[in-house]
C-alpha cells in the first residue's frame, strides 16, 4: 500500500492495518525459526510497511487531523 492510500485513512484504520502488519511480522518470525520461511524478502517489505504507516500516523498527529 503506498503512501497516498494511506493519507485517505482514519487514524483508527491506520491503527489496524499497524496491528495486521505486526501480526504478519510476527508471523514471519515464528516461520524463520522453524524453518518454514518461504518468501525471506518479506521481511524488508513489511519493515517498510510498518514505518510508512508509522509515518503517516505521526503525520496526521502532527497536524491534528
Amino acid at each position: 500500500m503506498d503512501a497516498k492510500e494511506l493519507r485517505g485513512k482514519s487514524p483508527t484504520e491506520l491503527r489496524e492495518q499497524l496491528l495486521s502488519l505486526y501480526r504478519e511480522h510476527f508471523n514471519l518470525r515464528v516461520q524463520r525459526a522453524t524453518g518454514q520461511l518461504g518468501n525471506p524478502s518479506r521481511f524488508r517489505a513489511l519493515r517498510r510497511e510498518i514505518a510508512r504507516v508509522k509515518t503517516i500516523m505521526n503525520e496526521q498527529k502532527r497536524t491534528g487531523a
